[in-house]
């Protein structure tokens, strides 16, 4: 087995895992901020994007999901109506209207958030101190290419 076949085989491996555990974490939390919230997929998408961002204009959000500006404007229409989002003038330019998160939209995407990460700290509990060592080391390792491909993107 070449270098690369291993890498490509383990690179599966670890996706494979992830997924499975991503799917155990899901189906052993009996209440989820992110089935409760009751928003369609695309609702959630543009409440994750405005998480990550203060605002963002229609077209910005057009450009993310993949959609015309008219879907977008019904999407945002229904999350002003949840409370989640609000409009308002750009201040660099008036013609453009910005959304963002209101404090409750702010709560449901750290609530959606927290919700994964507290179920993650229970299974870490699990493990030994040099195990967490490795694992806090590898995770360091990840957040930096994550941090150097979002900076210089291929």
């Amino acid at each position: 087995m070449s270098v690369n076949d291993e890498r490509d085989q383990l690179i599966h491996q670890i996706g494979e895992m992830q997924r499975d555990l991503g799917r155990l974490l899901a189906q052993n939390r009996p209440r989820s901020p992110l089935f409760d919230s009751n928003l369609t997929m695309r609702q959630l998408k543009v409440v994750m994007l405005l998480s990550f961002q203060d605002s963002a204009s229609g077209q910005d959000l057009a450009h993310h999901l993949g959609v015309g500006l008219g879907t977008v404007t019904g999407i945002v229409d229904r999350l002003v109506g949840h409370g989640l989002v609000t409009r308002r003038e750009d201040p660099h330019d008036r013609r453009i209207r910005r959304v963002e998160l209101t404090p409750a939209g702010r709560t449901l995407t750290e609530q959606i958030t927290d919700a994964g990460l507290a179920d993650f700290r229970l299974l870490l509990q699990h493990l030994d101190t040099p195990t967490l060592r490795d694992l806090s080391a590898i995770m360091k390792k990840i957040q930096a290419v994550t941090t150097c491909h979002t900076e210089n993107p291929a």
